[in-house]
């Protein structure tokens, strides 16, 4: 269950609103049975709840979307994409401390308000 500003991402709304998005998008590409993935999600949900209205913070399950997964050379989950005007401009793979995540989004955040 995602926290109450989580965006949930796949197949449907991922050109939208990742894709198209005027503002940085971060993803965390993810799957249930991902032990890393479980613990990471408290991370996005808080990093989701600090940066609303900033930037975009979602998850995509890669069980559900693997066309996306692969478009992305997504190999190993947990991995966090940052998207800009469509680009992936970060990737972070495995499951980092919120300092890492923060880092990278504080950089944006500023230019994003």
């Amino acid at each position: 269950m995602a926290g109450a500003h989580t965006l949930m991402f796949d197949d449907s709304n991922f050109e939208t609103d990742v894709i198209g998005s005027d503002v940085p998008v971060l993803v965390d590409f993810w799957a249930q049975w991902c032990g890393p993935c479980v613990s990471l999600a408290p991370t996005i949900d808080e990093l989701a709840n600090d940066y609303h209205g900033r930037i975009k913070i979602g998850k995509l399950d890669v069980d559900a979307s693997p066309a996306l997964a692969a478009r992305f050379g997504v190999l190993n989950i947990p991995t966090v994409l940052l998207f800009e005007r469509g680009q992936v401009t970060q990737r972070l793979v495995g499951a980092k401390p919120k300092k890492d995540y923060k880092a990278i989004l504080d950089a944006k955040a500023g230019a994003a308000r």
